[in-house]
This record gives structure tokens, C-alpha cells and sequence, in this order.
């Protein structure tokens, strides 16, 4: 199963325009309460190393605990739903820290 935070390793297919795409890393954003119940479908923010500083990003540093090897932003402008098929591996998890700074960037994103 699933948690909140985790960082995945995911195919989000072939990009179009600026989209994030190709097989990535990406924070799983969906509810606890909502990934509890196993669904198909996840909600993820993708993760590049190209450290732009726009106000959509969030830093993530590389840590044996996210599991990442560089330092990677989460493109929050990016977010996503994805089948949970498309989940290729489990890296780590960037804890809650970092999970409710991306959410706070979500909500300003959609004006929550």
C-alpha cells in the first residue's frame, strides 16, 4: 500500500509541450485516508532535478530516507492522477515536513 509522502517511481508516459513526462520520480500527495482503501488511481506531484526557484517548486534534498540521488524540486504545477499500475518502485518518503509544503503550494495553486 501506498502513503502519503512516498516517493515513487513512476511512468508518466510521453510529454506533450512542457508537460513533466518519460519514467520519473514523484511525491504521492493523495489523503491518507483516501490511499487506505488501495485505490486505482493516485494523485502525484513529479520530481526534476533542473532547479528552476520558480514559486510552483518545492526543494526536496537527497536523503537516504526519499531515497533520491540529487537534489530535485517537486513540480507542483505539475500535478497529476495516475493508475497505480504506473507505479514501477517505492524510493523513500520525504516526510511531513516537505509533504505539507507541497501541499500548501498545491492549495495556493488551485486557490484553496
Amino acid at each position: 500500500m501506498l502513503t502519503s509522502g512516498e516517493v515513487i517511481e513512476v511512468d508518466l508516459g510521453v510529454p506533450i509541450g512542457s508537460e513533466a513526462g518519460m519514467i520519473r520520480p514523484a511525491v504521492v500527495v493523495t489523503a491518507q485516508r483516501v490511499l487506505a482503501q488501495e485505490p486505482r488511481v493516485v494523485q502525484v506531484v513529479p520530481l526534476t532535478r533542473v532547479l528552476r526557484g520558480y514559486a510552483s517548486e518545492v526543494l526536496i534534498p537527497a536523503d537516504a530516507a526519499n531515497g533520491l540521488d540529487a537534489d530535485s524540486v517537486a513540480q507542483c504545477q505539475h500535478i497529476r492522477a495516475v493508475a497505480s499500475v504506473r507505479v514501477r518502485e517505492t524510493l523513500g518518503n520525504v516526510g511531513p515536513v516537505a509533504v505539507a509544503q507541497i501541499r500548501d503550494t498545491l492549495a495556493a495553486l488551485l486557490d484553496l
